[in-house]
């Protein structure tokens, strides 16, 4: 009975899918299914766009959205989540393989599909080893700096096919150089039709948030219309490139994309290339999954449901291998679909399976209408939804609140910037690690006092408060731990220095939620000190756990004052002591 018990756990932990599939009903089914054709409209041109920025063949955009959305749909924990290629995991993409292959080579897509592979290997693995809690390592902030650095490159890298000039490089300064000497050489007509579709874009999107309410449209309805906006632009350019030939006047377009669903095949891969791709790997990883937990929580938070992080990875993981399996490249959670998606209407990740279907009947049979979409539709695509990653209002909110944090921002921008994603991804982890460590080796102390006619305490530069010559109390605003305890000890001695009348040093303890072994070691040094001095050493307001954990050592027994449960208990037992 047991036995029986534990495996239905392991079935409801591995595939969260039983549980929406248990109470699937025709409610349910209509939802997802209109939720799952408007996803599918905007999926197609998202697709291939991103394969593009990928330096990828544009029908690995599509496969990419086939398989892994059936999967995450069994596997995943968020009912909303829309996974598939995303402009920043595409740009990682680039990045990693650029160096090693020429873009658009055999090499270079097999390349891709490896690291498809190793990316689903590390998620899956963290995420069995229950590892979900590997998004709080890099702070918000921080990751908003690299986002935004990473859209003005993605933005600067869509400007060959805006312009119909070569530019790259995956940072500024090569993208720039190469800029700078292909100005020259722009191509008339391609600019025409960018600037033309950047201006439909924009209009288009105003026209439906405007307008349509005025004309009895529901808002709901407007928004997401203006969402469908660039399938629209993508449509009239496309015909304009047939009607016009504009092929035959030099403007790139994407060409035949071979129809038919992708061969399932094993990854090629050698042990030189998993040395090459695994760090890259790890870092779109981490990336992908910060990215799809962030947008997930916000859209589970509307609908009063939970997403497991764990659940996430092991979902995430098995998007990716799926995704390396069909011919596809490295897949995430997509703001802009996820949104789409739930604004639609879907139920259940339901809707992201039935989208799959609609992609896979997209690749069996209408690849030919895709043959004459000029590329330049396509950059501005990508332009018009990478532009609202660039949070310029969170840097200078940063300025204002804490210099800090805005240090934290402008040098993971800069270097992802002047660097490349890689190095910007690994000065973000090292930056949010160092920040803590700096706010927390150099913790708030405060010498404290009693508020006349209370039972509080507060600090005695901030308020009028009661304290006496004999006695010295001082809050921690920190766990203590090995980093910090150093600075405490500084303290404590210090202010023993500044005042030779004191008799009692009193820790309270209010805001210490964990003292680890060095931490403990200081605090018995302090102790043996103090008893040197003849000055009694005391703590007070002790968390539980925190207790436990002393009362398994001889610290309490060795302590040369008492632990009182109440700062104020503290103060009138001592107050008239000699």
């Amino acid at each position: 009975m047991q036995l029986n018990s534990l495996i239905l756990s392991v079935i409801k932990q591995l595939f969260p899918a039983r549980q929406w599939l248990k109470n699937y009903k025709t409610e349910h089914f209509n939802g997802d299914l209109i939720a799952a054709l408007i996803v599918t409209i905007m999926l197609i041109p998202q697709s291939l766009a991103y394969a593009l920025l990928a330096g990828l063949p544009a029908e690995m955009g599509l496969y990419a959205s086939i398989l892994p959305l059936v999967f995450y749909g069994f596997l995943g924990s968020s009912y909303s989540l829309s996974v598939g290629p995303v402009a920043i995991i595409s740009l990682m993409t680039a990045s990693a393989v650029m160096p090693i292959a020429s873009p658009e080579s055999p090499a270079y897509t097999t390349l891709a599909i490896l690291l498809a592979f190793i990316s689903g290997l590390v998620l899956l693995l963290l995420g069995i080893l229950r590892f979900g809690f590997i998004a709080n390592f890099l702070s918000h902030p921080v990751v908003s700096g690299f986002i935004s650095a990473s859209g003005i490159i993605i933005i600067i890298s869509q400007l060959k096919h805006l312009l119909g000039i070569p530019v790259s490089g995956d940072n500024l300064i090569t993208q720039g150089t190469t800029l700078f000497q292909s100005i020259p050489a722009m191509h008339s007509t391609t600019c025409i039709l960018a600037i033309s579709c950047l201006a439909g874009l924009w209009w288009l999107r105003r026209c439906f948030l405007r307008y349509f309410p005025t004309w009895g449209v529901p808002l709901h309805y407007a928004q997401l219309l203006s969402k469908a906006a660039p399938v629209i632009v993508i449509l009239l350019a496309t015909l304009t490139t047939y009607y016009f030939r504009l092929d035959l006047k030099g403007v790139a377009i994407v060409g035949e994309i071979p129809k038919g669903l992708p061969q399932l095949s094993w990854p090629t891969m050698t042990g030189a290339h998993w040395q090459q791709l695994t760090s890259s790997a790890l870092l779109i990883a981490i990336i992908g999954f910060i990215e799809s937990i962030s947008i997930g929580k916000t859209l589970a938070a509307k609908k009063r449901q939970r997403i497991n992080p764990n659940q996430e990875l092991i979902g995430l993981g098995s998007a990716n291998l799926a995704s390396a399996f069909s011919g596809g490249f490295p897949v995430t959670g997509g703001f802009s679909r996820s949104v789409v998606n739930f604004d639609a209407g879907a139920s259940t990740p339901a809707a992201g399976i039935f989208a799959a279907l609609g992609i896979a009947i997209v690749a069996l049979w209408l690849t030919p209408l895709l043959f004459y979409l000029p590329k330049a539709a396509l950059a501005v695509t990508i332009v018009m939804a990478v532009i609202s990653l660039i949070d310029i209002g969170l840097i200078r909110k940063a300025w204002r609140y804490s210099r800090t944090e805005f240090t934290g921002i402008t040098t993971t921008l800069t270097i992802t910037l002047f660097f490349g994603v890689e190095y910007g991804v690994l000065s973000g982890v090292a930056i949010s690690v160092s920040l803590h460590l700096l706010k927390t080796a150099r913790p708030h102390i405060a010498v404290v006092g009693e508020i006349p006619g209370t039972e509080h305490f507060r600090n005695i530069q901030r308020h009028n408060v009661i304290t006496y010559p004999h006695i010295i109390s001082i809050r921690v605003d920190e766990s203590l731990y090995f980093a910090n305890s150093s600075f405490l000890e500084d303290k404590i001695y210090s202010l023993i220095a500044q005042n030779t009348k004191v008799k009692h040093v009193i820790l309270m303890c209010t805001a210490i939620n964990e003292i680890d072994l060095s931490a403990l070691e200081t605090l018995e040094v302090i102790n043996c000190r103090l008893q040197e001095l003849n000055i009694h050493f005391h703590l007070s307001e002790v968390k539980g756990p925190v207790m436990d954990t002393l009362q398994k050592t001889t610290f309490t027994k060795q302590l040369n004052g008492n632990i009182y449960l109440s700062q104020h208990q503290a103060i009138e037992d001592l107050k008239t002591a000699p």
